[in-house]
């Protein structure tokens, strides 16, 4: 059986995604912040596994990977996320940009060098990651997130050549609007 580890599974994409992927036969790792919404995605399926993670933690990261040390790990989706303001760039907040960096982008980075040793001893492999439409364009009082967006589609661009010739592909997927319960409460408050 084949193992995926997504990050943000607690809700929407990520929670989706793990249980498409349960249904299908993988052994899903299902990652994220919120362990009560953990709890509840757990239930859906006995091939659904849950660790707590905070990816903008460096030591919450090195526990995934150090419980991880034993598993074959073929598939890592980094869905974490978020937009954190709908702020003019006038208006903004700096620590909100900091911020939305920080889980989208850096976040993402984590997990992946965390990870990549297993992946890339399991041999053939897929790392895919989540980014936005707002990754190819901009729009007004979006700058934190298309900014983050944006760095998140060169950081795959980037892993793509550094890993070229190696047995691991990746993949960007970058949704347009998704109805969500949280991603407009969180972003406008």
């Amino acid at each position: 059986m084949s193992t995926a580890v997504i990050t943000g599974a607690s809700s929407g994409i990520g929670a989706a995604t793990a249980k498409l992927l349960a249904t299908n036969g993988y052994k899903v790792i299902a990652a994220a912040r919120r362990k009560g919404r953990l709890e509840e995605l757990k239930k859906f399926s006995s091939n659904i596994e849950i660790i707590e993670l905070e990816v903008t933690d460096q030591i919450s990261v090195d526990n995934l990977a150090a419980k991880l040390k034993e598993v074959k790990v073929s598939l890592l989706v980094n869905n974490a996320g978020g937009a954190f303001d709908s702020a003019s760039i006038e208006k903004t907040d700096p620590a909100i940009w900091q911020k939305t960096y920080e889980v989208n982008v850096i976040g993402a980075l984590r997990v992946t060098k965390a990870l990549l040793p297993n992946m890339r001893a399991n041999g053939e492999s897929h790392i895919v990651v989540v980014t936005s439409t707002a990754g190819h364009a901009v729009y007004e009082n979006g700058g934190s997130y298309t900014s983050a967006k944006h760095a998140e589609r060169a950081f795959v661009q980037t892993l793509r050549l550094e890993l070229n010739g190696e047995p691991i592909r990746i993949t960007e997927i970058a949704p347009g609007m998704v109805k969500t319960e949280e991603f407009s409460a969180v972003r406008l408050g």
